[in-house]
Parts: structure tokens; C-alpha cells; sequence
């Protein structure tokens, strides 16, 4: 491996981080339209037939919704590779904790009153588990989830932790992260290989192409392109490709969804290609103020779209008999806006004093440590 290149004076903030976020709020849509028009089961129970024979047409574009996690998979992978550059590992871990759990915890109240109000859509789940969900490690504990989405913020977990161990321990540079990203590469094939459940939940053999793809790309931005790291995201696309085609080409549940292969594989280019126009600076005129306040509402939008979108749903459509497009836009409206009321009275005031609480005691703590010595 060559040297690690000169650092290169950093790009815009500002309208790459617009445009990062008008690409999370598209990828939040896709998923949520996925959930509202393109899949079978709980949803249907609230339309009273299936989306697919509901929206004919709708539904045909909707059953690809469920690959913006493809995209916010790479987006996370260039945005933790640029926000943990220079910090500490205490500091790595304050701000995913802040950044995460604040919305996360409001999430989980409000679909569990809503869970109780109204159980015939969603059932409330045994206090043992409701209380377990409160870690974000009731995946791998074996409980059900409160919120039907959090698999993916397991995934991310997961991928934080790997991170912090292997590149953000020792500081993050240009050549730990180009090494990390080639050895988990090296291991996912591996973990293919040995097909155990340990290896697969350790390496994340099918969701590690999207974010070391990510990490790649947000070494180009800061460094300019090379071609090892060109390689290391065409190398990502190819075995993320093959994931999304094997996964999710299928027919749905109910027999009146399809997916072809071709249009997953340009969808999972496009997540790519997308972020690597946002690396190159191709997107900087993506610079708009509401693609900020877009970007903040994405996360809680995210998690509680799903189930209380199915509560919105069965009340405006079946019980109020509102037609379905008027349906879907005023469940997304009332989504979008319950996000921004989490948004501003959860995460502002209390993400920030979260932070100051567990920075001060970390500085108290590392003071009574060093006196000890």
C-alpha cells in the first residue's frame, strides 16, 4: 500500500452536508413508501385489501422502496468516517449515543400508546420486552421489536462498534481506514464461506459492502480520487449488488408483488453513484436551507413512520373513508410533522444536555484517574 496521501484542504461543509441530507430524506420516503403501498401483511389489515391490488401502479414503483436502506447504509458510512476524523473514541461514542437514542426513546412511547389505544393494528408488547427495547439490543436478545424498522439500527450499531475498535481507537487516518476496509471486505467473503451465524452477525457479511463503500468515498472527498480507493467502492457495488438481487428478488406475500433484478441492481448504483457525486462536489449547488431541516426530521421520521403510518392509515382510510392517495399524503404529512415536533422538543434539549452531562462526568472521571496515579 502506498503512503498515505497529503491532506488536501477540506470541501464545502455546508452544501455537502445539504446535500447528504436531501439524499437521507429520500431514502426515508422510499422506505416509508414501501411500507405504506408495497408490501403485504400488517399494512394491508389497515388499508382492508392489499396496496397491490389497492395501487396498481404506485405499488410497481413502491415493492423497490425497501432498498433507500442500501442508501442510508452508504450515506452512514461517509458520515461516520468525516464526523469521528479527529475525535477521540470518548467523544465517537458520546455522539452516537446523543445522536441516537434521544428520538429513539420518544419513538418507542409513542408507538406503545399507540399500540395500546388502538391494538387492533399493532399489539403492545409484554413489559419485559417494551422495557428491553429501551437498549436497542432487543434484535440480538431475541424480543420482538416495538418499531419494525430498528433491525437496521442494529446494523449500524454493529458497524459503529467495528469502527470505534478498529480505526477510531488509535485515530482515524487516511491508511487505518483504507486497511479496515480492505480486511472487512477480506472477511465478509470469508464469513460467506463458513456460514455460521456467529461470523454472519459479527462481520455483517451482506450490509458491510454498503458502508465500506461509504467509507471509501469520503476518503476520495478528502483526498481527491485513487485508485485504490475507486477500487474499494467498485468492489463494494459488486458484492452489494449481489446481496440486494439474492435478498430481494422474489415475489411478495401476496403474490401481486414482483421485483426484477435489473431495476434492484440500478437502484443499488444509483445509492452509490449518488454519494460518490456528493464526494466529488458534483452536488454542491444542492445547497438549500429546508434540505437541513429535511436532513433533521429523516431519523424520527425513520423510526416511527412505519407503525404509527399504519395507524394513520387504518383510521383516515377505513374508518373516516378518505380516499388512498389523500390517505397516503396526509399520513406522510402528519408523520413528517410529528417528526419535527420530536426533532425540536426531544433531540434539541435533550441531545445537548445529554452531551454535556456525559462530557463533564468523562472529565471528572479522567481528573480523579489521574490523581490516583
Amino acid at each position: 500500500m502506498s503512503a498515505s496521501p497529503v491532506l488536501s484542504a477540506p470541501r464545502s461543509g455546508a452544501s455537502r452536508m445539504r446535500a447528504l441530507d436531501g439524499l437521507r430524506i429520500l431514502a426515508a420516503l422510499m422506505v416509508c413508501l414501501y411500507h405504506f403501498a408495497g408490501k403485504s401483511g400488517t399494512v394491508a389489515e389497515s388499508w382492508g385489501q392489499s396496496p397491490g391490488l389497492l395501487f396498481p401502479t404506485l405499488s410497481q414503483a413502491a415493492v423497490y422502496g425497501c432498498l433507500g436502506v442500501q442508501f442510508f447504509f452508504v450515506i452512514s458510512g461517509f458520515v461516520i468516517c468525516m464526523s469521528s476524523w479527529g475525535r477521540s473514541l470518548g467523544d465517537f461514542f458520546r455522539s452516537r449515543v446523543v445522536r441516537l437514542y434521544p428520538a429513539y426513546w420518544a419513538a418507542i412511547v409513542l408507538v406503545t400508546a399507540a399500540a395500546v389505544a388502538l391494538p387492533v393494528v399493532v399489539e403492545p408488547l409484554r413489559t419485559d420486552e417494551l422495557l428491553l427495547n429501551l437498549t436497542m439490543l432487543q434484535q440480538p436478545m431475541g424480543a420482538d421489536r416495538v418499531l419494525g424498522v430498528c433491525w437496521t439500527l442494529w446494523v449500524e450499531l454493529r458497524f459503529y462498534v467495528l469502527f470505534a475498535l478498529f480505526v477510531v481507537w488509535r485515530g482515524v487516518t487516511y491508511r487505518r481506514v483504507v486497511v479496515f476496509c480492505c480486511l472487512w471486505t477480506f472477511a465478509g467473503v470469508l464469513a460467506r464461506v463458513a456460514g455460521t451465524p456467529l461470523t454472519d452477525e459479527l462481520v455483517m457479511r451482506d450490509h458491510a459492502p454498503f458502508f465500506i463503500g461509504g467509507l471509501a468515498l469520503y476518503l476520495i472527498h478528502r483526498y481527491g480520487s485513487d485508485l485504490l480507493l475507486w477500487g474499494i467502492v467498485a468492489m463494494s457495488f459488486l458484492l452489494g449488488q449481489r446481496y440486494s438481487v439474492t435478498a430481494l428478488w422474489h415475489p411478495g406475500m401476496g403474490g401481486d408483488f414482483h421485483r426484477s433484478p435489473y431495476v434492484i441492481q440500478l437502484i443499488v448504483a444509483a445509492a452509490f453513484l449518488s454519494v460518490a457525486a456528493v464526494a466529488l462536489g458534483w452536488l454542491r449547488w444542492a445547497n438549500w436551507r429546508w434540505l437541513t431541516v429535511a436532513g433533521a426530521l429523516t431519523y424520527p421520521f425513520y423510526l416511527v413512520h412505519e407503525h404509527l403510518g399504519w395507524f394513520f392509515i387504518r383510521v383516515l382510510h377505513r374508518d373516516w373513508g378518505l380516499a388512498p392517495i389523500p390517505t397516503l399524503l396526509v399520513s406522510v404529512g402528519g408523520l413528517l410533522t410529528l417528526a419535527w415536533l420530536i426533532h425540536r422538543y426531544v433531540e434539541k434539549p435533550l441531545g445537548p444536555r445529554l452531551k454535556r452531562t456525559m462530557t463533564a462526568q468523562s472529565a471528572r472521571l479522567n481528573a480523579a484517574l489521574r490523581k490516583g496515579a
